[in-house]
């Protein structure tokens, strides 16, 4: 799957060039995200920031299931996985496959 390095904050929104700003990403998710820092969580329905892999702990926003679907356990997590489709069901079978591989973290 290939990855892009990306800002993780836009420059549109005044999002530096700082190495602390940038991040890989996936050309899919880069697309999906675009110049959005915040989405509508589909629990609350309020709109929040969405996860920031240099600020927040992944573990303490999402967990990844047995089936290979990755559920948001705060209202980041769960905004950041519906914004960027986390689990569409290619995503989803390329995760099993890797998970059964042992190649997933």
């Amino acid at each position: 799957m290939p990855h892009q390095v990306d800002h993780i904050i836009g420059r549109q929104h005044r999002g530096s060039d700082d190495v602390d700003n940038l991040c890989l990403c996936c050309i899919r998710c880069n697309l999906k995200k675009g110049q959005n820092i915040a989405s509508i969580d589909p629990e609350t329905k309020l709109v929040v920031q969405l996860y920031h892999p240099r600020r927040h702990a992944w573990r303490e926003h999402f967990v990844t299931e047995s089936n290979a679907i990755i559920d948001g356990l705060t209202a980041e997590g769960r905004a950041t996985v519906q914004l960027l489709d986390m689990n569409d069901e290619d995503r989803a079978r390329l995760r099993a496959f890797l998970l059964r591989r042992g190649r997933h973290p």
